[in-house]
């Protein structure tokens, strides 16, 4: 897909709040205030923007491999103001990449409507397969089991009490165990990314 490195970083901007913006929202939905005070329930990208995560990083990994990846400044929220204390923390969890799937699924139909239609722009194609692609990865990518992965709060909260040494474990080296994962394990989750992309978009990635 031939898209220009200006596009694909707003693209990631974009899916990325998104992201943070749902957590915030299903905390406040559940009644934790925290987000709305900090002013993170809003789509402006300078409450979000994270200088590491939202442009070394995505340009790094754009010169280096020519693909893009990032974060933007995590949402803070109180886990002990959510209505729902036992399954709160993975309902707030889960918000996120379930918006990037939300975001990939609304572009993988405006794809395949395009196509069948026969009315597609090019332009308009490569920039949708890039808005689903990224958002497939974030979804994916943030649902390891990795703290302080959105996976891992999910994870934790399926774990019973007697577990939580086990947490404390994977919370003390979360940052050895994400560089491991990035350097080493990273392939993994491609094939799940664009069997998702091929069920959403109907065409093969390569």
């Amino acid at each position: 897909m031939e898209i220009n490195f200006l596009f694909t970083i707003i693209i990631l901007l974009a899916s990325v709040i998104i992201h943070e913006v749902a957590h915030g929202y299903s905390a406040y939905m559940l009644g934790d205030p925290t987000a709305k005070h900090a002013g993170r329930l809003t789509l402006n990208p300078l409450a979000h923007i994270d200088l590491m995560g939202s442009i070394i990083v995505p340009l790094l990994a754009f010169m280096s491999a020519g693909f893009m990846f990032g974060w933007a400044k995590p949402v803070p929220y109180n886990p002990y103001n959510l209505s729902n204390q036992k399954w709160g923390s993975a309902i707030v969890a889960v918000a996120g990449p379930a918006s990037n799937i939300l975001v990939a699924i609304i572009f993988g139909l405006l794809i395949r409507f395009s196509i069948f239609s026969g009315i597609g722009n090019t332009i308009f194609l490569e920039a949708a397969q890039m808005v689903v692609l990224l958002n497939l990865v974030l979804a994916v990518f943030n649902l390891v089991p990795i703290p302080p992965l959105d996976g891992s709060k999910i994870l934790f909260t399926l774990l019973p009490y007697r577990y939580i040494e086990f947490r404390q474990i994977m919370e003390r080296y979360s940052i050895l165990l994400i560089i491991f994962f990035i350097f080493f394990l990273w392939k993994l989750i491609l094939p799940i990314v664009f069997f998702l992309y091929w069920v959403i978009t109907g065409l093969s990635f390569f």
